[in-house]
């Protein structure tokens, strides 16, 4: 019996994807040459790194230190500023699959003029990162109270005329009370979830590793949190979900998929592999579909809930 051929396309909040699989802001992104040339390879669309109305440097060093089964980082979100990034974000757009602009702000009038600058460079979708852990600004404020959400939301979306995505943060009491603000302010997906605040120390130093002290945690550590994330949303919600955190071959994927996400975000995987683990997962998403009998993606959204 021949295999069965398999639609791994995606449709996400007006989006239409070619795979579900999606450069996670944060690990490249600075740079449009970057995005264009990951977008040669076998992903649906690309997130740039978050930026804001200004050109921000970050903390000073150490910023990054790898911890058991994960990444710690304290960048402290270094980015060249708005008027920057729409070059940037015009010059990945040549890639061929869509260009999502990452946008943070300290108060809702920064969100809506870094989404003004989204807007004139032609990105494809918004999402707004209200949950940075290491900033406090931006993590501890806007991404653990759901006004604040809301509002950041809101004045996104009034500058803002393609889909819109809000990045939730995991270190909060009740995901789904945010999911449901930003949804309410015109969000129309969300992705789950950012880094876990958390801290290394050096115990010959005897104080943190990081400049920044306290760090956001990456890698498979904080998959099994942020899966039950995605379950939780994907019962409560009807927003198109984006899982994002710890995804390294298409196992988790199929986890993520099978939660309730629509589409997932693959970042700290491209720390320690080059850019052919988007093309593995893939092709081993495809064969888990097929080997089961589904002949689309969307078959298998959600069905661990059954």
């Amino acid at each position: 019996m021949p295999p069965t051929k398999v639609d791994l396309t995606s449709r996400l909040a007006g989006l239409s994807l070619r795979n579900p699989l999606i450069l996670a802001s944060g690990i490249l992104g600075s740079s449009g040459a970057m995005l264009r040339e990951v977008a040669r390879e076998c992903v649906g669309a690309v997130t740039t790194k978050s930026f804001g109305t200004t050109a921000r440097e970050g903390y000073q060093g150490p910023v990054i230190t790898e911890v058991a089964a994960g990444y710690l980082n304290s960048l402290g979100l270094p980015n060249p500023g708005s008027e920057q990034m729409k070059a940037e974000i015009k010059e990945a757009r040549k890639g061929g699959v869509p260009v999502i602009a990452s946008i943070y702000g300290f108060t809702e009038e920064e969100y809506g003029v870094a989404a003004t600058a989204a807007q004139d460079a032609g990105a494809d979708a918004l999402e707004l990162n209200v949950s940075c852990p290491h900033v406090e600004e931006v993590g501890l404020e806007i991404g653990r109270d759901p006004d604040l959400v809301a509002r950041v939301t809101s004045a996104s979306r009034s500058k803002f005329n393609r889909p819109l995505i809000v990045k939730l943060s995991p270190n909060v009491g009740d995901i789904v009370e945010i999911a449901e603000a930003a949804a309410g302010a015109g969000a129309e997906a969300i992705t789950a979830v950012n880094t876990v605040r958390a801290i290394a120390i050096d115990v010959e130093m005897r104080r943190p590793i990081l400049g920044g002290r306290f760090g956001g945690l990456s890698g498979p550590a904080i998959k099994p949190i942020a899966l039950r994330c995605v379950y939780e949303l994907y019962e409560k919600i009807s927003l198109p979900i984006i899982g994002c955190g710890g995804i390294t071959g298409w196992q988790d994927a199929v986890e993520y998929l099978l939660a309730g996400a629509s589409a997932v975000q693959i970042g700290s995987a491209l720390v320690s592999r080059d850019f052919s683990v988007f093309k593995e997962i893939s092709e081993g998403l495809g064969a888990y579909l097929s080997r089961h009998g589904y002949t689309r993606l969307e078959e298998i959204v959600g069905i661990a809930h059954a």
